[in-house]
């Protein structure tokens, strides 16, 4: 019995999901590797100003982002190192001990991957900083290097990763081999080194390479752990959140060409590997002529390759220039226009009722004396005319008359006292 075939509008429905599929997943990719080569100051590629390469140089040329790589690869092979012997070791210890508390020793090796990277860098800092000071290690010690704290505490993490790939490969491995090679007279070291370690060689591979990357981007155990040091991932955050530009996009193309590189030389590896295990050459060939994804992607980093080449003879110098003219007379079209000047209008008549004011008195009239508007003489003030019931004061004299004997009164000479009394005494 046949088959029956799907109707066709099912097909143009797979073909459109998977279409939407691929453009999720890879279209913000292209988008960016796109901005890496526009001269826009901001990453977009509409509108187009110039082809340009200057944001690969800029990329090269940063001093901090470069040091951040440089303390992420040393960060990385100490986590390599540790986690896929950490791994190691463990997933041959689930693998002696007994069924029954098989279970919660898996549980207890697996809880760093459920625990938040912010949990794991507080207390990766405050736990060797207990051990520095029971020690009695000074402040500045190995403890407390950001590179060595790091390392420990994605360790933590990365380590259980490494253990879970190595567990998958262990399952399919045959213990009566190690049983068999002890029968005939090896050690222990000589199991391992001959008979587990070579069936363990592609798992020990995977893992370092999954340790490598979790390493590399992480953020979240890093920022906590890194102290004074800067790692790339977390120096890139910085300029993210500082203000994106297209060094971003090209750092993107950078690493998507790579990553392009290293699968399809990965796959190609396993090909070759395969087929001369079945008795057939030309592995690599036979890989690209029955993968029509790995042709395109070959395809798209020889175009890299030939764009990244044509940029050490292109100059945009003068297609930024011509941008940059354009700019401007954009700025200068949507410019709101400057408004004429108001001609003089000329003053109202004063309404019956209004005062007359003086010239140089402001509209509250000559409330502070002493004329403060401005290029406006003072006038004086009027002297009062003296009252019928005022007493004549003897010149010199205060307000007070006499009271004050001597003549107080500023600029007058005190009269000399009179010694008609004592004389009558």
């Amino acid at each position: 019995m046949t088959g029956r075939r799907s109707p066709r509008w099912s097909q143009w429905v797979i073909g459109a999901y998977l279409l939407l599929f691929f453009a999720y997943l890879f279209g913000p990719l292209l988008i960016m590797a796109v901005t890496a080569f526009n001269s826009s100051s901001f990453p977009r590629v509409s509108p187009w100003e110039c082809l340009t390469f200057e944001w690969f140089v800029r990329l090269v040329e940063d001093q901090r982002l470069m040091q951040g790589l440089r303390n992420s690869l040393i960060i990385a092979f100490g986590v390599v190192v540790l986690s896929v012997a950490i791994g190691l070791a463990g997933a041959l210890f689930l693998t002696q001990i007994a069924a029954r508390s098989r279970a919660g020793t898996y549980t207890v090796f697996i809880s760093p991957i459920l625990m938040p990277g912010v949990v794991l860098g507080i207390a990766t800092v405050l736990f060797w900083d207990r051990v520095a000071g029971s020690i009695g290690m000074a402040y500045g010690g190995l403890f407390y290097d950001g590179i060595f704290l790091t390392v420990l505490g994605q360790s933590c993490f990365i380590a259980s990763y490494c253990l879970l790939v190595f567990l998958a490969r262990l399952q399919r491995f045959d213990s009566q081999l190690i049983d068999a090679a002890l029968d005939l007279g090896a050690t222990n070291t000589q199991a391992f080194r001959r008979i587990l370690l070579p069936f363990l060689k592609p798992a020990i591979g995977g893992a370092a390479v999954i340790a490598f990357l979790a390493s590399f981007e992480n953020y979240n155990t890093t920022v906590f752990t890194i102290s004074f040091y800067n790692t790339f991932t977390v120096e890139v955050a910085q300029k993210v959140r500082l203000g994106i530009d297209p060094t971003i996009s090209a750092l993107a193309v950078i690493v998507i060409a790579i990553s392009l590189v290293a699968a399809l030389a990965n796959e190609a590896g396993q090909s070759h590997q395969q087929r001369r295990l079945e008795g057939h050459g030309r592995g690599f060939v036979a890989f690209f002529t029955r993968n029509p994804a790995a042709v395109l992607a070959a395809l798209a980093v020889g175009v890299i390759v030939v764009v990244l080449a044509f940029a050490v003879q292109h100059d945009p110098a003068a297609c930024k220039a011509r941008a940059l003219e354009q700019r401007l007379e954009r700025q200068q079209q949507y410019q709101p226009a400057t408004p004429a000047p108001a001609a003089p209008t000329q003053s109202a008549p004063a309404a019956p009722g209004a005062r007359d004011l003086n010239p140089g008195q402001g509209s509250f009239g000559d409330v502070f004396r002493g004329g403060l508007a401005p290029g406006s003489t003072p006038t004086p003030e009027p002297t009062p005319a003296p009252t019928p019931d005022t007493r004549s004061l003897n010149p010199g004299q205060g307000m007070f008359g006499d009271v004050f004997g001597g003549g107080l009164a500023p600029g007058t000479t005190p009269a000399p006292e009179s010694h008609e009394g004592d004389s009558e005494e």
